[in-house]
């Protein structure tokens, strides 16, 4: 049974994403802001936070997913009235995993929670590029012995590129593979290989390559 966090301040949105979520078997805890959010990602640790942006308070979603992503790698699905793409981009460029715009039906909400969900747990064999070392479906990645911090996200398409190291790996399965659609904007991909190229960067040369027009490899330089 999967722990989800809403924070939503609407009381009207948070009950409708709560009530959805708990008849598909979920266990939620629904927060209107962020002053109880660390505390429930210690003691509680959720599988999954649904994080408004716009919040009441000193701070707003993007300030809370500094939260999230300094004390876990739960997956985060931000929620906002905002559409514009910089927004977006900014969510995705600073950790969130998926971005759903208001108004939004709550099948779409639940189909992308569960797509999230199917990210954990995916095991595969040790592989090494350079000095890179890429274990147990991404959930241990190291550069020299050094282990590397990554987001869900980011460790879901680092282990789709291992697991065929050297060959290209195209956006539109990383699409499939990673977020369970393939109809999705191509740029989240590129937002989310940019995050993860900087991460890797900051340790060695880079291992990931953009074959122009046709995706990406996972080779050493």
């Amino acid at each position: 049974m999967s722990k989800i966090v809403v924070v939503e301040d609407s009381d009207v949105i948070r009950t409708a994403i709560s009530s959805a979520l708990r008849s598909q078997g979920h266990l939620v805890k629904a927060l209107p802001d962020g002053t109880e959010l660390e505390a429930v990602l210690v003691s509680g640790r959720p599988d999954v936070v649904i994080l408004d942006v716009m919040l009441p308070g000193g701070r707003d979603g993007f300030e809370l997913l500094k939260v999230v992503r300094r004390l876990s790698r739960t997956g985060v699905i931000m929620v906002t009235a905002r559409d514009e793409v910089e927004s977006r981009v900014r969510g995705l460029s600073e950790g969130a995993d998926d971005y759903l715009p208001k108004p939004f039906s709550m099948s779409e909400l639940i189909a992308r929670v569960e797509s999230l969900l199917r990210r954990v747990g995916d095991n595969g064999a040790e592989v090494t590029i350079g000095d890179l070392t890429v274990a147990d479906g991404a959930s241990l990645v190291q550069r020299s012995g050094v282990e590397i911090s990554l987001t869900d996200t980011e460790r879901k398409i680092l282990a789709e590129l291992a697991r065929s190291p050297g060959r290209v790996v195209s956006k539109t399965h990383l699409l499939t593979a990673i977020w369970g659609y393939d109809g999705y904007d191509e740029n989240i991909v590129e937002v989310h290989i940019s995050s993860l190229r900087r991460r890797l960067e900051a340790a060695g040369p880079r291992v990931i390559h953009t074959v122009r027009g046709r995706g990406y490899k996972l080779e050493s330089a």
